[in-house]
């Protein structure tokens, strides 16, 4: 059984204010509100949060325990300072263009690829286009636009040819020979 529920969250650097089910962050970066279920409860002591069950003796709440613990601890961390993740297009004239609000993907197609970027969400790319840098406070707004720019063209296991995230390992075929 994990226990990601039980460890405090830190709230250093963010003003958190806690109302019933209700929890009220504002950090440098962000501010929003998390609304808990039920069956969890929140307390605040000097620089941290713990989540607890409100019915310790009820075993099916146990599974939103951890889950929202971890979403609430991202939102903070979020509010704190900004997640990003780096995603790398391989490839001979593969690459990356930003024009204004959206940017122009040249990934070996008969044609350009224009994808938008959200409201949250900041892209900035290199001078060779091809290292693109996701950047939001919302990780799971980050990690979707960086997974909807990788499913644009995905790698190929001869070549390595495509868009991939930088920690993604390409698992690379052998040839004829």
């Amino acid at each position: 059984m994990s226990k990601i529920g039980r460890k405090p969250i830190s709230i250093q650097g963010v003003d958190v204010a806690v109302d019933g089910q209700v929890v009220t962050y504002k950090g440098q970066k962000a501010e929003g509100t998390y609304l808990l279920p039920d069956c969890l409860r929140v307390k605040k002591d000097n620089d941290t949060l713990v989540i607890e069950l409100a019915n310790p003796k009820d075993k099916k709440n146990k599974n939103f325990w951890g889950m929202h613990r971890a979403l609430l601890a991202n939102e903070i961390a979020g509010s704190r300072e900004e997640f990003t993740t780096t995603v790398v297009i391989v490839g001979l004239g593969y690459k990356g263009e930003l024009k204004g609000d959206s940017i122009e993907f040249s990934l070996g197609y008969s044609h350009k690829i224009n994808f938008k970027i959200p409201e949250k969400v900041k892209v900035e790319i290199d001078k060779s286009g091809q290292n693109l840098k996701v950047i939001s406070t919302d990780k799971f707004l980050m990690g979707d636009v960086a997974q909807r720019i990788c499913a644009l063209r995905r790698p190929e296991p001869y070549k390595g040819t495509g868009v991939r995230l930088q920690s993604e390992q390409i698992l690379r075929k052998v040839g004829k020979s």
